[in-house]
């Protein structure tokens, strides 16, 4: 038997560039967002299959600039975007880019922002890998295992990942 929720709630955390516009656009089914910056969380609402969605994306980070050298404004609105569907999030999808030269040096401004929140973000967060393409014919789970980071990072929300294909206009598979 499947639970079928009315609503669901979802925030997007990432560096900027990493396709979180994308993604939303794709989660709502249309083209809602005007890929411009924004400094705070921006809300947007749909019906998808007779549900109601709510989706909070985040500000980006610098993908170079640690947490500690970022602005007060970014650090709360990181903090606050999981407050902003109440009651809470069903999913937090953490997204992150693939085409990225060292795990190494992102790692650190990683844990920077993640750290903002709270231990019980992880038991709703899901890791949404971006930009499928970089990967050429290594899959997903190849290239986990290659990233001894990624593997504690998905582990450490409970093995829940997927990936997304920015290129490919309306693949509902997605």
């Amino acid at each position: 038997e499947t639970h079928h929720l009315s609503e669901v709630r979802i925030v997007l955390l990432g560096s900027m560039n990493a396709g979180k516009s994308s993604i939303v656009n794709t989660i709502l089914g249309r083209k809602e967002f005007d890929l411009k910056r924004s400094a705070q969380c921006v809300m947007r609402q749909g019906e998808v299959a007779g549900r109601k969605i709510t989706v909070v994306e985040a500000p980006g980070w610098r993908r170079n600039t640690a947490v500690r050298n970022s602005t007060e404004l970014l650090k709360q609105e990181i903090v606050l975007s999981v407050s902003r569907c109440p009651p809470g999030p069903h999913a937090v999808l953490l997204v992150l880019c693939l085409n990225v030269k060292s795990w190494n040096s992102e790692q650190n401004v990683l844990e920077g922002y993640l750290e903002l929140l709270t231990e019980r973000v992880w038991g709703h967060t899901i890791v949404l890998f971006t930009f499928r393409d970089a990967l050429g014919d290594t899959t997903i789970e190849q290239y986990i295992k290659t990233e001894e980071y990624l593997q504690g990072l998905v582990e450490k929300c409970g093995n829940r990942y997927h990936v997304f294909t920015n290129k490919t206009r309306r693949d509902d598979s997605q």
